[in-house]
């Protein structure tokens, strides 16, 4: 499985020490690195439990509310959560954890963490380390009440003395007075300890070699005997002119704060909990990777936000792949070195989950989620259990490659600030009927009610289903005259075309039109960075736009024209020096495209760049201004509602949580001006602010490890938010009534993608992706589909999905508010269900609707 960032790999290696505490300083949403004194940990008083319960026999009760019960064990930092309605415990750690079978060394320390710790030395190799190891096997936890709640304190590993705590060099009249107050035995160690300098006979020289294992130990219990102190050397330093200092001691510090919420649990990692020697910056931490975890006996399934949804089912016996892990919000394209073409749908609901008989938990991740990992495993490979957990970057690192006296070198180049974010996640507990996916989205959609998180639900009783139309205007394409090349605006789709094109779809009978137009402004489709707004003469310039937005009105089109915001093209609005975002190596952020013939990037034409996200609100600005005169009534975004990106330009650091907050901010500015919104991939940040998504994940990726493909995006999102999946004639379905039977079964509006102008003209320019869109192909297929899609689901449209189920292979039931429901097969057999017999590749519809 592809992924810039190899955590979970390099978490089951071996282990470096460490060391982590809780800071007094003010929380300030940034980890900070640790340049004091290493001082011994002091636990302090033990926990004290404010109730007990049986169930969870040894843990003191610690925070209670009227569904819940906390207990935590201030020994192991182990913390269970009690469902007062239910009975029902989950706990950070498996409770027979000990007697897995499978699970040894490392991986059998990691089943008692509850928090892990990846870092960096100076070279940029990777260790890690994990809370039972380091902190809770020196007994160096400590767990404090906080309001509903404990605070679970670690230190990581033990600050131990090394040959670096003994002076470099002596003169032999100090050396003489320091073993004076030592017996033969440790004045033996100390002649072992140091040699005669070569050349100064008057000297005494640290014999680090000989300074290992037994002779270390003495060394360094003779110089405790004597009373040596870091004073004192100190002062032996000065006194020959040395300068001797330490290596800092890998010691970190991190803390868990474990809070009651109604029916939810909050973990969170404060940022500024997290300190780290300079020399060992942190590349991510991990929380509760076991929560809930069900053993090899279990009947049940993981929930991972993979695309659509997807459910891996316990013990599926899946070991010989790769194992689940996912970004949430895709890649960040400042770092991202992916040659190949994603073939993976992106995470766009910051969430995962465990099913397990009769109860359930879903996580929804509330701070940190841009800088997130999810990550999932089944029985039978590291250890006997089925468990996923998120983990969450803090420090990025690339090589930056230098060359001197003919020699390469590489060294690492670390990000110049931890990220400023917390880290939190809300575990809610379900149980009953809502034990299932289908609960989780219930859950998911009632909670993004409850945050503003969602638009408001329409209330019309009936709207025909979305038909999505994207239309592309003009492309850069090289023309040659007289032998000189040149480049031009070759146009595909005027406006006046464009309403011809509404037009005769109008005649067809399809309803409810809604019309990306791409490529109309600042040179055609991969068009200039919007400083300023141009309407290509190409595609009929101002007037053309005016008359088109003019004519959508009347006719009752809501029109979206199209604008990209966080990629650009090299030109004369912008400065890949100064306006592009920057990579770890300060170099800007190139993007190459695609060769379909190899689905790699083609390095041997011209790039795009990252846009960084700090010009990205002017952007905004400049658009606002320029579609208020001509009141367009909408707007498209390409980029900014499935992407985001970071910018690492020094002293001027944006990392993707900031990038979030910015692209939040433009959103709200777009809906503060009327504007309906139709945006790209739909990420959880932009859900708010839109009216339409198209490219909405329409399936999982189909990773091996994965089971089935679930709706739960769509449910989450149906009665709010219009969606649709790619563009028909642009898709790799080879079966029309393959395609709407996805949109049946999901719940999605119809989608294509068009020109006016014969397919010839695409063919040798950089948009021979565009290869079968050419209006007139298509247009009679299109307005037949519609009519069987929209048939079906329009008087749902507004209908929020409350259940999905999968009722044999390949059969799938989708329920409606208002009682309609829609079974689809989608095998090339009919097959019989309740006495209803359904043919193949067709549907059947039902239920009392009211």
């Amino acid at each position: 499985m592809r992924l810039a960032r190899k955590s979970l790999l390099i978490a089951f290696c071996s282990v470096g020490v460490m060391i982590a505490g809780c800071s007094d300083s003010k929380p300030d949403n940034q980890a900070k690195t640790t340049d004091q004194s290493v001082v011994a940990f002091s636990p302090g008083k033990p926990l004290s439990a404010s109730f007990s319960d049986p169930r969870v026999e040894g843990m003191k009760g610690v925070a209670e509310n009227d569904q819940l019960r906390l207990f935590a064990d201030d020994q192991s930092g182990t913390i269970a959560v009690l469902n007062k309605k239910t009975g029902a415990i989950w706990y950070s750690n498996p409770p027979g954890r000990e007697s897995d079978s499978l699970a040894s060394g490392i991986n059998k320390d990691l089943l008692s963490s509850q928090m892990r710790i990846d870092f960096y030395n100076n070279l940029g190799q990777l260790s890690s380390i994990n809370s039972y190891t380091e902190s809770v096997a020196y007994k160096q936890i400590q767990m404090e009440p906080i309001p509903n709640g404990v605070r679970a304190v670690y230190q990581f590993g033990k600050a131990q003395k090394s040959f670096e705590d003994m002076p470099q060099m002596l003169t032999k009249a100090r050396f003489d007075e320091l073993t004076s107050k030592l017996d033969k035995t440790a004045q033996r160690a100390m002649k072992i300890a140091y040699k005669e300098d070569s050349e100064k006979k008057d000297i005494l020289v640290r014999n680090d070699s000989a300074l290992q294992g037994i002779q270390l130990d003495k060394a360094l219990k003779a110089f405790e005997a004597i009373g040596y102190t870091e004073e004192d050397l100190k002062k032996d330093a000065a006194a020959l002119n040395l300068d001797q200092t330490k290596s800092e001691p890998r010691i970190f510090q991190a803390s868990i704060e474990y809070t009651l919420d109604a029916d939810s649990l909050i973990a969170k990692i404060p940022v500024s909990s997290i300190h780290y020697p300079k020399e060992y910056p942190v590349n991510m931490v991990t929380m509760l990777s076991f929560f809930g975890a069900e053993g090899p006996d279990a009947e049940g399934a993981l929930f991972v936000p993979d695309g659509s949804g997807s459910l891996i089912r316990f013990n599926n016996g899946k070991t010989r792949y790769p194992s689940y892990q996912q970004l949430v919000y895709g890649a960040d394209q400042t770092i991202d070195r992916t040659e190949d073409a994603a073939r993976e749908q992106d995470v766009r609901l910051p969430v995962f989950g465990i099913l397990r008989k009769d109860e359930a938990f879903l996580g929804i991740i509330e701070e940190g989620a841009a800088e997130a990992t999810i990550n999932a495993d089944v029985a039978g490979r590291l250890n006997g259990y089925n468990y996923v957990y998120p983990s969450f970057n803090v420090i990025n690192k690339d090589e930056v490659t230098l060359f001197a006296n003919e020699q390469q070198r590489s060294l690492p180049k670390f990000q110049e600030n931890p990220m400023k974010t917390d880290y939190a996640v809300r575990y809610a507990f379900l149980s009953g009927e809502d034990a299932s996916y289908q609960g989780m989205a219930k859950y998911y959609q009632q909670y993004l009610q409850q945050k503003n998180g969602l638009p408001k639900q329409s209330v019309d009783a009936k709207e025909d289903v979305p038909f999505y139309l994207q239309l592309v205007g003009s492309i850069d394409k090289k023309k040659h005259l007289l032998g000189i090349p040149y480049n031009t605006l070759e146009s595909l789709t005027t406006f006046e075309q464009a309403e011809s094109i509404v037009a005769q779809a109008q005649q067809r009978d399809i309803r409810n039109l809604k019309v990306k137009f791409a490529g109309w402004f600042n040179g055609g489709l991969d068009h200039e960075v919007p400083d300023h707004v141009s309407v290509d003469k190409a595609v009929g310039g101002s007037k053309g736009l005016e008359k088109f937005t003019a004519f959508a009105q009347e006719k009752g089109i809501s029109f979206f024209p199209d604008v990209a915001l966080l990629v650009a093209n090299s030109g004369a609005s912008f400065d890949e020096n100064d306006d592009a975002a920057r990579t770890l190596r300060d170099d800007p952020a190139m993007l190459f495209p695609i060769n379909l013939a190899t689905n790699r990037r083609d390095r041997m034409k011209p790039p795009s760049y990252v846009v960084s996200p700090r010009l990205v609100g002017d952007y905004v600005d400049t658009v606002l201004k320029s579609l208020k005169n001509y009141n367009s009534g909408g707007i498209s975004l390409r980029d900014m509602t499935e992407s985001l990106n970071s910018d690492y330009r020094k002293n001027q650091q944006i990392d993707r949580v900031q990038s979030q907050g910015i692209s939040t901010q433009s959103l709200s500015k777009m809906r503060d001006d009327h504007l309906s919104i139709m945006g790209n991939g739909g990420n959880a940040y932009a859900l708010p602010y839109l009216t339409d998504i198209t490219n909405a994940p329409m399936s999982n990726s189909k990773f091996k490890i994965e089971d089935e493909s679930i709706p739960f995006y769509q449910m989450v999102l149906h009665g709010y938010i219009d969606y649709t999946g790619t563009p028909y004639n642009l898709s790799t379905y080879n079966d029309v009534q393959q395609y709407v039977l996805k949109c049946l079964e999901y719940g999605a509006g119809v989608y294509f993608e068009w020109i006016y102008e014969p397919n010839y003209k695409v063919k040798d320019t950089d948009f021979d992706s565009l290869y079968a869109v050419n209006y007139e192909l298509w247009i009679d297929q299109a307005a037949e589909i519609y009519k069987e899609v929209n048939g079906v689901l329009g008087d749902v449209q507004n209908q929020r999905i409350v259940s999905h189920e999968k009722l044999g292979e390949g059969v799938f039931k989708t329920v409606y508010e208002n009682g309609k429901y829609v079974i689809v097969n989608y095998n090339r057999s009919e097959v019989q269900l309740d006495g209803k017999k359904i043919e193949a590749e067709s549907y059947v519809t039902g239920g009392e609707q009211s």
